[in-house]
């Protein structure tokens, strides 16, 4: 691996003659970025009440703005590397994409809608500055998808490992500490108490925003030590893991002393967003270890030559 620089953001940022050059460019093609909006705001607006809203998807807003200022950023890349787009591709991708929105937004389906529309999106910004200037500059375009909403069968599928996991570690752990609690099949027992491994380990919905969020970090903190970066990106799966271990415990415990009733209000919306800023402090804090102790390595070889 790698030895991760000191932290910067971008080597070059956009100036303001470039994203104003970007802007004349857009409204060249003013018909192509109206339309893109007559489909753009119906959906954000259903995304903000249908998704934004959840634990699954509260990482939305923040995905758009910071996905929004990465483009601004990029501008200069893109007009650097612009080359000579291929109508048949952006005929194929509106063909797909458009149809898809189209099926989504007539039978509401959320997740094929947005699907639909990052799809037109890369057609538009492909049409604009061709495949080498998106594949060099992939970074914001990839992490503008985490904006698509997953269906929730796939987060269960993907998820359904990691709750028996999760579960599992957390009832034999108060066992051991003397509580009186089983677990059989997807129900937990506490006391005269039981909860389902599917509500009380939801917070794993809360993955899809936590490498949403840490991605974003990396790639601007350790944009140049790809090999780093991929090692950042490995501990964000078990930092989830252990984030949600503890709140189920948490909610567990709740339930135990409290009761169900305030184990499933307010703390249990608490409780996620404590242990998601406890999450990503961990991402940041095992940055700032690693950088410290490869500080002191560097150090220590220096003085040892």
């Amino acid at each position: 691996m790698n030895a991760p620089p000191p932290s910067s953001a971008r080597d070059a940022s956009s100036s303001p003659a470039a994203i104003s050059d970007w802007l004349r460019r857009v409204s060249g093609h003013w018909p192509l970025a109206l339309g893109f909006l007559i489909l753009a705001i119906p959906t954000i607006a259903q995304l903000g009440r249908e998704v934004w809203s959840m634990e699954i998807g509260a990482h939305g807003p923040i995905v758009l703005g910071t996905g929004l200022w990465l483009l601004t950023q990029i501008v200069p890349d893109l007009r650097r590397d612009a080359s000579p787009p291929s109508w048949l591709l952006i005929t194929l991708l509106l063909a797909i994409a458009l149809p898809l929105y189209a099926f989504g937004r007539a039978y509401d389906f959320i997740s094929l809608e947005a699907l639909g529309l990052y799809g037109v999106m890369i057609a538009i910004f492909y049409r604009l500055y061709g495949f080498t200037a998106l594949r060099r500059n992939f970074f914001p375009f990839v992490y503008l998808g985490f904006l698509v909403p997953p269906p929730g069968w796939v987060i269960d599928k993907f998820t359904a490992p990691l709750r028996e996991f999760i579960s599992h570690v957390a009832t034999d752990g108060l066992y051991a500490l003397g509580y009186p609690i089983a677990r059989e099949g997807v129900t937990i027992y506490i006391a005269q108490y039981q909860l389902l491994v599917e509500d009380a380990c939801s917070g794993m919905n809360s993955i899809v925003g936590l490498t949403a969020v840490s991605l974003f970090y990396i790639y601007i903190m350790h944009k140049a030590s790809w090999r780093y970066a991929l090692f950042l990106i490995a501990m964000i799966l078990p930092i989830a893991i252990i984030a949600n271990i503890i709140r189920i415990i948490i909610l567990i415990l709740l339930t135990y002393y409290a009761g169900d009733s305030v184990a499933q209000g307010f703390l249990h919306v608490t409780a996620g967003i404590v242990l998601f800023a406890f999450a990503l402090a961990l991402v940041f804090g095992i940055d700032a270890l690693c950088q410290r102790l490869f500080l002191r390595y560097r150090r220590n070889k220096g003085e040892g030559a």
